[in-house]
């Protein structure tokens, strides 16, 4: 037991005995009837209960869930002693052996395990591994002999949540199950929260709640389960290959492989190899059969990014292999049969290049039977709120670092810029924010001088916008906003020609120079003319 523990008899080494009608009790167990009634609360969950309106909230929520617990010791009274303590009807297992956990554990997908490292001559260990390995693994509380402390902390840096030492009093294992359970409830909140964002704002980084990003939504919708094929419009960045995903994840080929080809970062002369494959001798230095991406998606979906920048060769034996559904490799004569869905995408005016004879007509007609234009950052600024957030949260979990508040006025100039980079400029703006932090608050000063000393194009904004984004500042750092905008917009006017500059504002070259190093410009002290 670890130091404050409350001292209580050994119950995992007493034996059981048998009482009247051949069922075993345990001498120091006390009766359920005498539980503390927050762990009746939270353990004995019934369907027609009441909620106890003097609960505390969280231990209400916790009420709601019946966790499924296995527990994995090889002594069979530790066993009968943890599912007395902890047993809901039909929800506590148990095993003696690895082989029976590892079985309980793909068969009941267990919330919580209780993992003896001790089993015969079997490594507790290797249970834990496994069980870390998993996409959404169960805590696990580690059981270990008493004076094996650094064992179970080495078990903890492993991925286990806590531990208890042999022997352990009942209060004891119920306290950690119960910090274990609020930490199950709280995970599957926030999955939940995940997935009702995820039904009307998109999936992953996704997101969005503007008109022309739901649109997006709802031709994805429309779409997915179908095997048409799908062409995507948009900028770089705006998030096509996420577009492509998500049609995949959502299609009755999503168990199926989804594959990737970048038309623009191959070159032309192993595009063919690349998309086809080839065998073994079909050029030099081709030493071994390779299979190409057609092959690789086979049943699943191939996703042909850039699709503009493919030469209109090679376009004609995609063509080829889309009509006839088939494909032969590079130096080989055999007919493989293929069945992928297409999609493609591009930020290239394809009907434009099909008039100029950059883009064959009839490869276009067949990609572009269902076209989705993704709309680029700058004109849906109201999903920024939401998507530098997302991000935030992201980046911090990814760097193991706390989450940072992110200041009005910050998020005021980020809104205001246009992101020629689209969503992926933004994204990467924000992990570096979120890695550079220091203060847990991400302030103007943070944000890089691109976007602190933006201003939009004259005539781009309204006077009210203009003024709601002053209004979000205090007063010194409105005042050297405008400051900035104002020179940055005369700079301009003259070229960025600081002596042409002063001289139209109606101040020394000198004080110019002098203003423009205090608001940060030095970048354009370079144009002194």
């Amino acid at each position: 037991m670890r130091p404050g523990g409350r001292a209580s008899s050994p119950w995992v080494s007493t034996r059981p005995e048998k009482a009247p009608g051949g069922f075993e009790t345990h001498p120091t167990l006390p009766s359920r009837d005498h539980e503390p009634r927050w762990f009746q609360d939270v353990y004995k969950v019934q369907g027609n209960e009441r909620p106890n309106p003097a609960r505390a909230p969280s231990q209400a929520r916790l009420r709601t869930t019946i966790m499924k617990i296995l527990i994995v010791d090889d002594e069979e009274t530790a066993r009968y002693g943890m599912r007395r303590t902890l047993d809901i009807k039909g929800r506590v297992f148990e095993a003696a052996t690895l082989t029976a956990a590892r079985k309980i554990s793909a068969e009941e997908k267990p919330d919580l395990v209780l993992l003896d490292l001790n089993l015969g001559g079997e490594n507790g260990f290797d249970l834990l591994e496994e069980i870390q390995s998993q996409e959404s693994p169960p805590k696990v509380i580690i059981i270990t002999a008493h004076g094996s402390e650094k064992v179970a902390v080495d078990a903890m840096k492993r991925g286990a949540f806590d531990y208890l030492a042999k022997p352990f009093d009942i209060d004891e294992l119920r306290l950690i199950v119960r910090n274990a359970a609020q930490q199950i409830e709280l995970q599957q909140e926030n999955q939940d929260l995940k997935l009702e964002l995820a039904a009307v704002s998109g999936s992953g980084d996704l997101l969005g709640v503007s008109q022309s990003i739901r649109q997006v939504f709802g031709m994805i919708e429309k779409i997915a389960e179908t095997d048409v094929t799908v062409l995507l419009l948009g900028e770089s960045g705006v998030g096509k290959e996420l577009v492509a995903r998500e049609l995949h994840r959502r299609s009755p080929r999503s168990a199926r492989p989804f594959v990737t080809v970048n038309c623009a970062a191959i070159p032309e002369n192993l595009m063919e190899s690349e998309l086809f494959g080839h065998e073994k001798g079909a050029f030099t230095g081709a030493l071994q059969r390779r299979t190409g991406k057609f092959e690789q998606a086979q049943t699943g979906t191939l996703f042909l990014d850039e699709i503009g920048d493919m030469a209109v060769e090679t376009q004609a034996k995609i063509l080829r292999a889309l009509e006839e559904r088939s494909i032969e490799r590079l130096g080989g004569d055999e007919t493989i049969d293929v069945d992928v869905r297409i999609i493609s995408a591009t930020n290239r005016d394809l009907r434009g290049m099909v008039k100029q004879g950059q883009f064959r007509e009839d490869l276009y007609y067949r990609l572009e039977v269902v076209q989705v234009d993704i709309p680029p950052l700058r004109e849906r600024k109201e999903d920024i709120p939401l998507l530098e957030s997302h991000f935030r949260k992201l980046f911090a979990g990814k760097h193991k670092r706390a989450v940072p508040e992110i200041s009005p006025g910050a998020l005021a100039r980020v809104i205001q810029f246009p992101f020629p980079g689209n969503v992926r400029q933004l994204r990467n703006l924000i992990e570096r924010l979120v890695v550079l932090d220091s203060t847990g608050r991400i302030e103007e000063k943070d944000l890089p001088e691109e976007i602190r000393f933006y201003y939009p194009e004259q005539g781009a904004d309204t006077s009210e916008t203009k003024m709601g984004s002053f209004l979000s500042m205090d007063f010194r750092t409105a005042r050297e906003s405008f400051e900035i905008r104002y020179l940055l917009a005369k700079l301009r006017e003259n070229n960025n020609n600081i002596s042409r500059t002063a001289q139209a504002i109606g101040v020394h070259r000198q004080s110019l120079q002098q203003k423009m190093k205090e608001l940060g410009l030095r970048e354009h002290l370079a144009n002194e003319g």
